[in-house]
């Protein structure tokens, strides 16, 4: 019976398979980790900036972690396809800040740092929505199991981080602002989305050797997803609340050392 769990264990199953979807999530990572890193620099709110930093550190050590994970297997990590490429995809959008911003010196203005908020907000979404499938998934596999259950922790308080800063901003009046630029952003990541998933779906039937049955079962999956976020899912990545976990990246990052032996 093709189910999620059946897909993710045949891609774990194959040495190929698990390098593309272990690069292009270290890929990812490694992006969003530089993109943080370069958003603390240009940021001058001194409450905000370590936070931003912290987030930055988190995507470097999930970077880092994927990375491992080849690295247990004797596989290289490989360069992303460019059609899989989900942050270049977004920028192109015009979803968050272009590179060609953040590789400038000038401070960022309170606008920016809101798109940068919003950006993450709705990605983060995503991110730690596929954290907890990949958990259910992997949650006990004795190779993947520690590691899902880590980032999807860290993707969480991520989320959470995203919600609290975008109330704090909304309560000072930037309330229209931002209800626009989530929508915006919401409807530029649900097409992003898509198009990947229909990338890596082609290489992974090509590299796995699906019969056409599969691919269309799976391709239409993909197409199932968007057109639900496409009607209703995008309100789940517009809707700002409270989150629980308060002050998420209020704390510093645990050492690097504790990674190693993912």
């Amino acid at each position: 019976m093709l189910s999620t769990r059946s897909l993710f264990n045949e891609i774990y199953q194959n040495d190929e398979a698990y390098q593309l979807f272990c690069s292009i999530a270290a890929g990812g990572e490694d992006q969003g980790g530089w993109e943080n890193e370069r958003i603390t620099a240009l940021t001058r709110d001194p409450v905000l900036a370590p936070k931003i930093a912290r987030h930055g550190a988190d995507e470097r050590k999930h970077g880092r972690i994927f990375t491992q994970l080849l690295n247990k297997r004797g596989l290289p990590k490989i360069d992303v396809p460019a059609e899989a490429d989900y942050c270049m995809l977004l920028e192109r959008r015009g979803v968050g800040l272009s590179h060609e911003r953040l590789n400038g010196e000038a401070p960022l203005a309170e606008r920016e740092i809101i798109t940068y908020l919003v950006h993450s907000r709705v990605t983060e979404q995503r991110a730690a929505e596929q954290m907890r499938q990949l958990v259910r998934v992997y949650g006990d596999n004795p190779d993947l199991g520690r590691a899902m259950r880590m980032i999807s922790a860290d993707e969480d308080n991520h989320l959470a981080y995203c919600h609290e800063e975008l109330l704090r901003l909304s309560a000072e009046g930037h309330s229209p602002f931002i209800r626009h630029t989530l929508e915006h952003s919401a409807r530029g990541e649900i097409r992003t989305h898509r198009d990947v998933g229909l990338a890596v779906t082609a290489r992974m039937a090509r590299i796995l050797g699906w019969p056409r049955w599969q691919r269309a079962v799976v391709t239409a999956g993909v197409h199932a997803l968007y057109l639900y976020d496409l009607a209703y899912g995008w309100r789940r990545m517009v809707r700002l609340r409270m989150p629980e976990r308060r002050n998420a990246l209020g704390i510093p990052a645990p050492p690097h050392a504790a990674y190693d032996a993912v």
